[in-house]
């Protein structure tokens, strides 16, 4: 059995294993994070580097004003500055008062850190044994069942896990030696919550009948970091190979032919790279049948929440879900800078005569996107040729072609098609009135 001792050996040996930084802790009142910060605060090697605390006023409970006072009374006896930074949890985003509670506090914690510091978090192994088990419970694959690790990237800083091998009852044992006050947290009690009921009712439970419980718990998550680790480094190995031109875009067949194990890894580095959201195991096997089934001349699309996937020939796609104008937009252009609907882009006319320059009421364009039949004259004498030709041999996706806007002359003549083609008639027109055509995207 661990002594309360233990927790200030075992923090002192997990200093040398971390970067030189300052360090700061993340401070709730609680019983965990009043442990953690106070036995920090015996520490000289944790002094040396700059210890300090942080405090995240959620403003969720009536008492929030008592826990702020409450962890600056404890702070000043471990002689340690504190930073108390209130917040406004957004409710609105229809992920569940925990999730967003959590969200707003690690982005105050990444607000407030300086670059390369540390911030300690009290998480234990009761922890992590509650987080596997819900992880196993909403079907995470390796990365998920991994749980927490000790040390990990938060922004430009670090986030420091140094209990994870602890169990709760050392905090418990040295609080109460070092006579230390603490916080309960009411919503604790709420069984309604999934972790609170796992621990409240399940897990004592589990306990009873295997005492080791979170011992080999967390020896299991322990390897299953370590594989995770290696998919992840041989999925960071074989993204590049299938990436096309375009970073956002994927060999499809190329990635159904990887095992099993690399496919969903692959899928979520290369959309964590993009900046877009990640789907459920249901999304990605949907886009394993589509990608898998569907015709060649189909184009498959599979979305979630902020992002989609589509496939246009050998490559698959991935995007913010795509803005395209109203049907039927148009407008009069008299040459000034054009801001486009559905944010996309700017148009210009100017060039080494002219700068931003407006046009008599004569000469002013018109400015509309695809409707379909569209042809232009790319060559002078030369013919017509299908604007819808044209896109096929340049391969733009489908998708993209109705975000391209069309700039014609008074008789409705195309001059432009972004600044893909410029027409004869339009290279005529645009070297007639001293000045080029620009789209800022």
């Amino acid at each position: 059995m661990q002594t309360a001792r233990d927790l200030e050996r075992i923090l002192d040996a997990g200093l040398s294993a971390i970067p030189v930084a300052p360090i700061a802790v993340a401070l709730s009142g609680g019983l965990d994070s009043s442990a953690l910060l106070h036995a920090l605060s015996c520490l000289p090697a944790a002094r040396q580097r700059g210890l300090r605390a942080i405090h995240v006023d959620h403003g969720l409970q009536a008492q929030s004003g008592d826990w702020s006072r409450h962890c600056q009374r404890l702070s000043a006896r471990c002689d340690v500055p504190l930073s108390v930074i209130r917040i406004e949890v957004d409710r609105d985003r229809g992920q569940g008062l925990e999730t967003a509670a959590r969200a707003g506090r690690y982005a105050a914690f990444e607000a407030a850190l300086e670059d390369g510091e540390i911030l300690a978090l009290a998480h234990h192994r009761d922890d992590q044994t509650e987080t596997v088990l819900l992880k196993l419970l909403r079907a995470a694959g390796p990365e998920g069942l991994g749980a927490m690790r000790t040390l990990r990237r938060l922004g430009k800083a670090w986030a420091w896990r140094p209990l994870l091998e602890i169990p709760r009852e050392t905090l418990h044992r040295h609080a109460s030696e070092a006579a230390l006050d603490w916080i309960e947290d009411p919503s604790n009690a709420d069984t309604r919550i999934e972790r609170n009921y796992l621990r409240q009712e399940l897990l004592p439970i589990l306990r009873q009948r295997w005492p080791r419980a979170d011992v080999s718990i967390s020896q299991s998550a322990t390897w299953i970091r370590a594989a995770a680790g290696f998919i992840d480094d041989e999925a960071a190995r074989a993204l590049p190979g299938l990436q096309g031109n375009d970073p956002a875009s994927l060999d499809w067949r190329a990635w159904l032919a990887l095992a099993d194990a690399l496919r969903d890894p692959l899928l979520r580095r290369w959309l964590r790279s993009l900046a877009l959201p990640e789907p459920n195991q249901h999304q990605v096997a949907e886009l394993e049948r589509q990608l898998a089934q569907a015709e060649q001349d189909k184009l498959p699309c599979v979305r979630w929440p902020g992002a989609e996937v589509r496939r246009y020939r050998d490559l698959v796609y991935a995007m913010a879900p795509a803005q395209v104008p109203e049907p039927g937009w148009e407008t009069r252009w008299n040459g000034l800078p054009l801001e486009l609907p559905a944010n996309l882009g700017t148009l210009i006319l100017g060039g080494p005569v002219k700068q931003a320059m407006a046009l008599d009421d004569s000469e002013q364009l018109q400015v509309r996107f695809r409707r379909g039949g569209e042809r232009l004259r790319l060559h002078a004498g030369g013919g017509h040729r299908d604007l819808r030709d044209l896109f096929q041999e340049a391969g733009i996706p489908p998708w993209q072609r109705a975000r391209i806007p069309i700039v014609l002359d008074r008789n409705a003549e195309i001059l432009a098609v972004g600044d893909l083609w410029i027409s004869a008639t339009g290279r005529e027109e645009f070297a007639r009135l001293g000045c080029s055509l620009g789209w800022k995207r």
